[in-house]
């Protein structure tokens, strides 16, 4: 059996894989940090198995309350006007999809939710709400 700080630096890899890979699960980036701080902690003391797994879930749950408090602070932060974001995906069928905005894929909804944005289109950034901008396609006055 592989010791427990290999164990421990594996999944927090796989943690990151995924994360880095899309999936967008909340608490996946704490719980990668809480793995990967378990790997130290693990090569320098002996915990058991419990207590690991306690500590696991523990420091996950602070990091996705802190990460959700650092949100809350954030989601009132001003834009500057009238900048655009290009469509990568989404807005066909429903209201939300995702754009590149200032280098960085966002994920947006679509203010006039009639007008279907066809990716490679641009649009008009009219605010943001948390983690997610609020967008509005060409002629949507």
């Amino acid at each position: 059996m592989a010791p427990m700080p290999l164990l421990w630096l594996l999944l927090a890899a796989g943690l990151l894989v995924l994360g880095l890979a899309g999936a967008d699960v909340e608490g996946l980036l704490p719980a990668a940090v809480a793995a990967l701080g378990l790997s130290v902690a693990t090569a320098w003391w002996p915990l058991p198995p419990g207590l690991q797994l306690g500590l696991l879930l523990g420091l996950t749950g602070l990091g996705v309350l802190g990460l959700r408090r650092w949100s809350r602070r954030q989601r009132h932060r001003s834009l500057p006007l009238a900048e655009t974001a290009e469509v990568i995906s989404g807005f066909a069928e429903s209201d939300t999809g995702r754009v590149r905005w200032q280098g960085q894929s966002w994920s947006a909804v679509n203010l006039k939710d009639s007008h279907p944005l066809p990716p490679g289109s641009y649009v008009t950034v009219m605010g943001r709400d948390g983690n997610q901008l609020q967008v509005m396609g060409p002629g949507g006055d």
